[in-house]
């Protein structure tokens, strides 16, 4: 069971709550904020101050005055109207996710909403109910007012909701689920909807599965290094340490845990003076990205602790403040980064792939990987689909944080486009996924024809791992079948503990 309480969050419970349906309670203090928090209101409505969101409307009509009778069609009216969602919709653990980071950010006592409509959150939460949220239409600000929009609407009786393996009404899937609708009241709309849920919670689980891919990476760039007969002082720990970036300092580690004891690799290698940069800086360009991704997360893991709707309530000191903690910069600036991150492992892997296949690079091997070529093409083309996957990637690593238009007639006239920025991150994570997923596939055919009686222990375990799913390529196949599988190894952490088997943790 996780227990919410808005500060102390952690990465991996998003994932369980998001991946493994664990439960979800929100903590007795928390409550206790929420409930301190949602009195100011009820106090603040009937002296009849004039406070944004509660007795105003909204964006460029906060200077219209609400009358107290119609604060409840001024926040159903929020919901409907901002429900202006396109696109495909958002998988669900993503929904969940969102689900968990906006009851997270409530649980914090400074946004004024009602336990009871939290606890109504929850219980589709915990119960399955997974609205339908359109993947497009969020600026990053006022955080994600639309995607959010459609996470409330089942909440009030509309939209859409997935319950059961349906796709269903809103009403109906409640109905079935048993929970009460909600009547929202003062504030509790833009409680619902001002923050930057969808982008965190999008780019939570992009970051929770690179840190995974880092290790990948360095298990499957050590059977390369096989391959090609690498020269492991390259990977010397008093060459890292002269430059002293962390994730540089790991990823060398890495590999000289992986290839220790190898007997194609070693601290020289005949007839050879020094590898291709491919090779040779894997502790530089996964060591940089390893970096950007921990940045990341350090970002992400403030974020999901932080309070960003707007006004915000402070019931200790009685007042009702202003402000722009919605604006999604932050996070922009950081998922564009883990997207930039991610596609520069692909880049250096498809490389890798290049050399195994290449017979001017690949150390002696086979052309393309197969034994008898000509008839058969073997691994030619499965190059091509990792080049027009680090294509694909470069397009979509150009920064979306440095783009903005103005919206609500000009009020809201800078935006973060974050969610944009979330999206490609983990759309360039799934393409890296792929394209390291080839290079396992082919580094394996490699060893394969080079003899894998030389490997070291580590990198023997990982390929182990490999051919129990995907056989040697003897003869022109279906290759995308083989790719496949190897795709879900790639995703299925099976390398590392294999390898951690071993020669120990990885970093």
């Amino acid at each position: 069971m996780i227990q919410l309480n808005g500060t102390d969050l952690s990465l991996e419970e998003v994932a369980r709550a998001a991946r493994k349906l664990e439960k979800v309670a929100i903590s007795e203090p928390a409550q206790l904020a929420v409930c301190r928090a949602r009195a100011l209101v009820d106090e603040k409505c009937k002296s009849g101050a004039v406070v944004y969101g509660l007795t105003t409307g909204f964006g460029k009509f906060a200077d219209k005055r609400i009358e107290n009778g119609d604060t409840e069609a001024l926040q159903r009216n929020l919901i409907v109207s901002h429900a202006c969602g396109t696109g495909d919709p958002l998988p669900a653990d993503a929904v969940r996710a969102v689900m968990l980071l906006r009851l997270n950010a409530l649980a914090r006592g400074y946004s004024g909403i009602r336990l009871s409509t939290m606890e109504t959150l929850l219980a589709m939460l915990n119960s399955g109910v997974h609205p339908v949220i359109p993947e497009k239409g969020s600026l990053g600000a006022s955080g994600d007012l639309v995607p959010l929009a459609h996470m409330v609407l089942p909440m009030i009786g509309e939209g859409e909701a997935e319950f059961g393996g349906e796709v269903l009404p809103g009403a109906e899937a409640m109905r079935r689920a048993g929970i009460p609708l909600v009547k929202l009241a003062a504030k509790e709309g833009l409680a619902l909807i001002n923050g930057t849920q969808v982008m965190t919670a999008v780019g939570a689980l992009a970051v929770w599965d690179a840190l995974q891919l880092l290790k990948t990476a360095d298990v499957i760039a050590a059977m390369t290094c096989e391959a090609q007969t690498c020269i492991t002082g390259a990977f010397d720990a008093r060459i890292h340490a002269l430059r002293a970036h962390p994730g540089q300092i790991a990823s060398a580690e890495n590999l000289r845990k992986l290839l220790c004891g190898s007997g194609y690799c070693g601290e020289t290698v005949a007839g050879k003076v020094q590898d291709a940069y491919s090779i040779r800086c894997i502790p530089q360009v996964h060591g940089a990205s390893r970096d950007a991704v921990f940045y990341v997360r350090d970002a992400v893991l403030r974020e999901i602790n932080a309070v960003t709707d707007n006004p915000l309530i402070f019931p200790e000191d009685g007042d009702v403040i202003s402000g722009g903690n919605f604006h999604g910069q932050p996070m922009a600036l950081a998922f564009d980064f883990l997207g930039i991150a991610l596609a520069e492992l692909a880049n250096i892997s498809e490389r890798r792939t290049e050399r195994l296949v290449n017979p001017y690079l690949n150390n002696g091997l086979p052309a393309f990987l197969t034994p008898n070529g000509g008839l058969n093409s073997g691994f030619m083309i499965a190059q091509y689909a990792a080049a027009a996957l680090v294509s694909e990637n470069k397009i979509l690593a150009h920064p979306a944080s440095v783009d903005s238009i103005p919206s609500s007639a000009n009020q809201e006239d800078h935006v973060s486009m974050g969610t944009i920025a979330a999206r490609k991150a983990a759309s360039i994570l799934g393409n890296a996924s792929r394209v390291l997923a080839i290079e396992l596939f082919a580094a394996g055919q490699a060893i394969s024809l080079a003899g894998e009686d030389k490997l070291a222990p580590a990198t023997k375990e990982a390929f182990g791992v490999l051919r129990r799913e995907v056989p040697f390529i003897e003869h022109d196949t279906v290759m995308h079948e083989q790719m496949a599988k190897c795709e879900r190894i790639v995703k299925s952490g099976k390398l590392i503990s294999a390898a951690e088997a071993v020669c120990g943790e990885l970093n």
